[in-house]
């Protein structure tokens, strides 16, 4: 449980963000935390909200799919701050319930969403210089310069080379490329990096791009970034994919993914291709776990620190 003067914190830095968006005349929006349909993402499993109600209504995980829906109404930069709902997540830096902070730009491109990024983070942590002193590295640069080879090559065997896991996890990787990818980047890569400073690191795999679209300058890359301090993860960002069709084949893909995975399979959010068809104006967002942000400002290694309750 968090100590009064974690509590205290916490107000202090949702009031700080709130001025943030506020001096750069972005709109607070407020959407629904039940959907009558979950994620397809492969990696994220909702949580279930059974009730009495015809057909089955989940928690969201990000308000993302709601907030793109206004966007594509004609709301001009808006931003949330709420609880999201993550089945099977807790650790020390995981809880199935936490508190996301999310916003959208019109008009961003990646290296204006991944600036607006860092002086959020510095603006809430209130640390000296963080903004100017933060490592900026693509994701093909971060493995030449920590494995020696480009993720480029998506050989299996040398990336399988480069990790020592026990046969068994080898098994249940197998030929999955970007699973490989991950592994090396969590377990090699992400541990690297300095641990007093922010790095951003961008321009993921195209196979990685999730909601983001692809580069215009390079089609096997992704306008994608994450942030981390030391090895911490902080927030995940897109220039946004606005291709209704792509989205929906994405969303396929996702679909037989989770398929292959044994897991549960969902129907597609129909409401959100309808509102890219409709036109999602070019817009850029970024979502920040607000929690890990407050262990950083309260030094504290354990998530469970800084929060109220655990449930």
């Amino acid at each position: 449980m968090a100590s009064p003067a974690v509590a205290t914190s916490r107000a202090g830095l949702l009031r700080r963000a709130r001025e943030f968006f506020d001096a750069r005349g972005i709109l607070e929006v407020d959407t629904p935390a039940l959907s009558k349909i979950p994620v397809t993402d492969p990696h994220i499993e909702s949580v279930s909200a059974r009730s009495a109600m015809e057909p089955e209504l989940f928690l969201h995980t990000s308000p993302e799919y709601k907030m793109k829906r206004l966007l594509a109404a004609g709301f001009g930069d808006i931003y949330q701050i709420c609880k999201v709902f993550r089945d099977g997540e807790r650790g020390r830096h995981h809880l199935p319930e936490f508190t996301l902070i999310e916003w959208y730009r019109l008009n961003f491109g990646l290296h204006d969403i991944m600036h607006d990024t860092i002086e959020f983070v510095a603006a809430l942590l209130a640390r000296s210089g963080l903004a100017s002193s933060v490592d900026l590295i693509s994701y093909e640069d971060a493995f030449q310069k920590t494995m020696n080879f480009s993720p480029r090559t998506r050989d299996i065997a040398e990336l399988a080379a480069s990790m020592n896991v026990d046969e068994q996890l080898k098994r249940a990787i197998g030929d999955d490329a970007d699973a490989w990818l991950d592994l090396v980047l969590a377990e090699k890569i992400v541990p690297e990096f300095a641990t007093d400073r922010l790095t951003v690191i961008f321009h993921y795999p195209a196979s990685q791009a999730a909601l983001a679209r692809i580069c215009p300058d390079d089609a096997v890359v992704a306008d994608r970034f994450e942030v981390f301090y030391g090895s911490l993860e902080l927030a995940n960002g897109f220039v946004e994919l606005t291709d209704a069709d792509e989205q929906l084949t994405r969303f396929e893909r996702d679909r037989l993914a989770r398929r292959r995975n044994a897991a549960a399979v969902h129907p597609i959010d129909q409401e959100l291709i309808n509102a890219l068809r409709a036109g999602l104006p070019p817009c850029a967002g970024v979502a920040i776990g607000f929690d890990r942000l407050l262990m950083l400002h309260e030094d504290q290694s354990d998530i469970s620190a800084v929060t109220n309750f655990i449930i």
